[in-house]
């Protein structure tokens, strides 16, 4: 089961840090994302640049709104996100328990949904439409 893993980035503490100290923890995060490689666990990831290129979107009132920045503001800024392959819930807490990414700042893990099935229903309905 694939698993989406967001990893948020404790900004006054890693501005505290020196420039030693960040690549040194840059390094241990994509060794750790390389033994989920060696191991079968890495489905894919990218990092994010900051709130300050973010776009948010919104429906309302019967038309799209563009926004500068981030949905929300907060002290901890969605860094990236990595998708794993794990069996369960435990076992992708358990990988992430030990990506040093942690020690950076909180980490959500949400089940991916598989949407083959509401796909090729979609596709159906709208070749039955044409």
């Amino acid at each position: 089961m694939k698993y989406i893993c967001f990893g948020y980035l404790d900004v006054e503490s890693w501005m505290k840090k020196s420039n030693s100290e960040q690549n040194a923890m840059i390094d241990k995060c994509f060794a750790y994302d390389e033994v989920l490689r060696k191991n079968g666990h890495w489905a894919g990831g990218e990092g994010f640049k900051g709130p300050d290129a973010a776009t948010t979107l919104r429906y309302r009132n019967g038309k799209v709104s563009i926004t500068d920045g981030p949905y929300a503001e907060t002290k901890e800024l969605l860094g990236g996100l990595l998708i794993l392959e794990a069996e369960d819930l435990n076992q992708a807490i358990q990988l992430i328990s030990n990506h040093p990414g942690l020690h950076m700042g909180s980490w959500e893990i949400r089940p991916a949904e598989d949407l083959s099935a509401m796909i090729a229903e979609s596709e159906k309905r709208r070749a039955a439409a044409k």
